[in-house]
């Protein structure tokens, strides 16, 4: 009975190392679904888009499966913390403020913010090396952005004198901007001029870029993990330094850009 009994406990051991191993065997990656050319969903509920293509071949890298959960951007870091998913690959930029909450990868790209505004709209192009005119110029409008993200914190900190609306995704400001119920909006350069260049985006034009302000925009976006899983962070940041190597990166950066959306190194 006393030898049944140890096999037992030693199927059950067994059982729940192999459990754990194939756990560790994927990954639960949180992104937005609604943040195109980054990621959104299709018609159909497919999930498609710049972060999606990476996050897949960063898993393929790292021989890891990777599974998405759709979160709603404000609450993408709360689910995080409680264990919803274990990653977020979804344009988050690396902020100090940020960083008190969760741990990051490197960053896997780096874009500057900028703003857009209709295409009659008669003010002047904005400088990235002169903030102050361009606060002035934009003085006593209204200006529209995604809340939670660095292009809200920068109209907040930058443009005082601004009214800020802020909206839950992308495309509500984009409807009030189309309607005229704004006077501009701000968000990534990229997410911007894929929106002015298609159809939906007719209306509008992209005004200039602001200065990148580290404090404010942080180091790019990079992939969040729960505070202290720096080995799942690192684990990122070496298979994201493979893919730039061996050219799996440009295969995707090309798809989407005719540019290297990475940044300066």
């Amino acid at each position: 009975m006393r030898l049944l009994n140890k096999i037992a406990i030693a199927a059950t051991a067994f059982m729940m190392v192999a459990g754990g191993a194939q756990a560790a065997d994927k990954v639960l990656i949180g992104t937005e679904g609604a943040y195109p050319p980054f990621n959104e969903l299709t018609a159909d509920g497919k999930l498609i888009g710049f972060d999606i293509d990476m996050a897949n071949a960063l898993c393929d890298e790292m021989k890891v499966e990777c599974e998405f959960v759709v979160q709603d951007w404000d609450g993408m870091i709360p689910a995080l913390i409680a264990g919803k998913f274990d990653a977020v690959i979804a344009s988050m930029s690396i902020t100090p403020d940020r960083l008190k909450k969760v741990d990051f990868s490197e960053k896997y790209y780096n874009t500057p913010g900028a703003l857009a505004v209709p295409k009659d709209s008669e003010l002047a192009a904005i400088d990235p090396a002169d903030l102050p005119a361009a606060a002035e110029e934009l003085k006593g409008l209204v200006i529209g952005a995604q809340s939670s993200t660095t292009h809200s914190n920068f109209a907040e900190q930058k443009l005082p004198d601004t009214e800020l609306k802020l909206y839950p995704t992308s495309d509500e400001y984009k409807l009030d901007l189309e309607a005229g119920r704004l006077d501009g909006v701000t968000d990534d350069v990229v997410v911007l001029d894929e929106w002015v260049k298609s159809e939906d985006g007719a209306c509008c034009k992209i005004l200039g870029t602001f200065p990148a302000i580290p404090e404010i925009y942080g180091q790019g976006a990079g992939i969040a993990v729960r505070k202290g899983e720096t080995d799942l962070a690192d684990k990122f940041s070496a298979a994201i330094k493979a893919i730039r190597a061996n050219g799996k990166y440009k295969e995707i950066n090309d798809k989407y850009f005719d540019f290297d959306v990475y940044g300066g190194e």
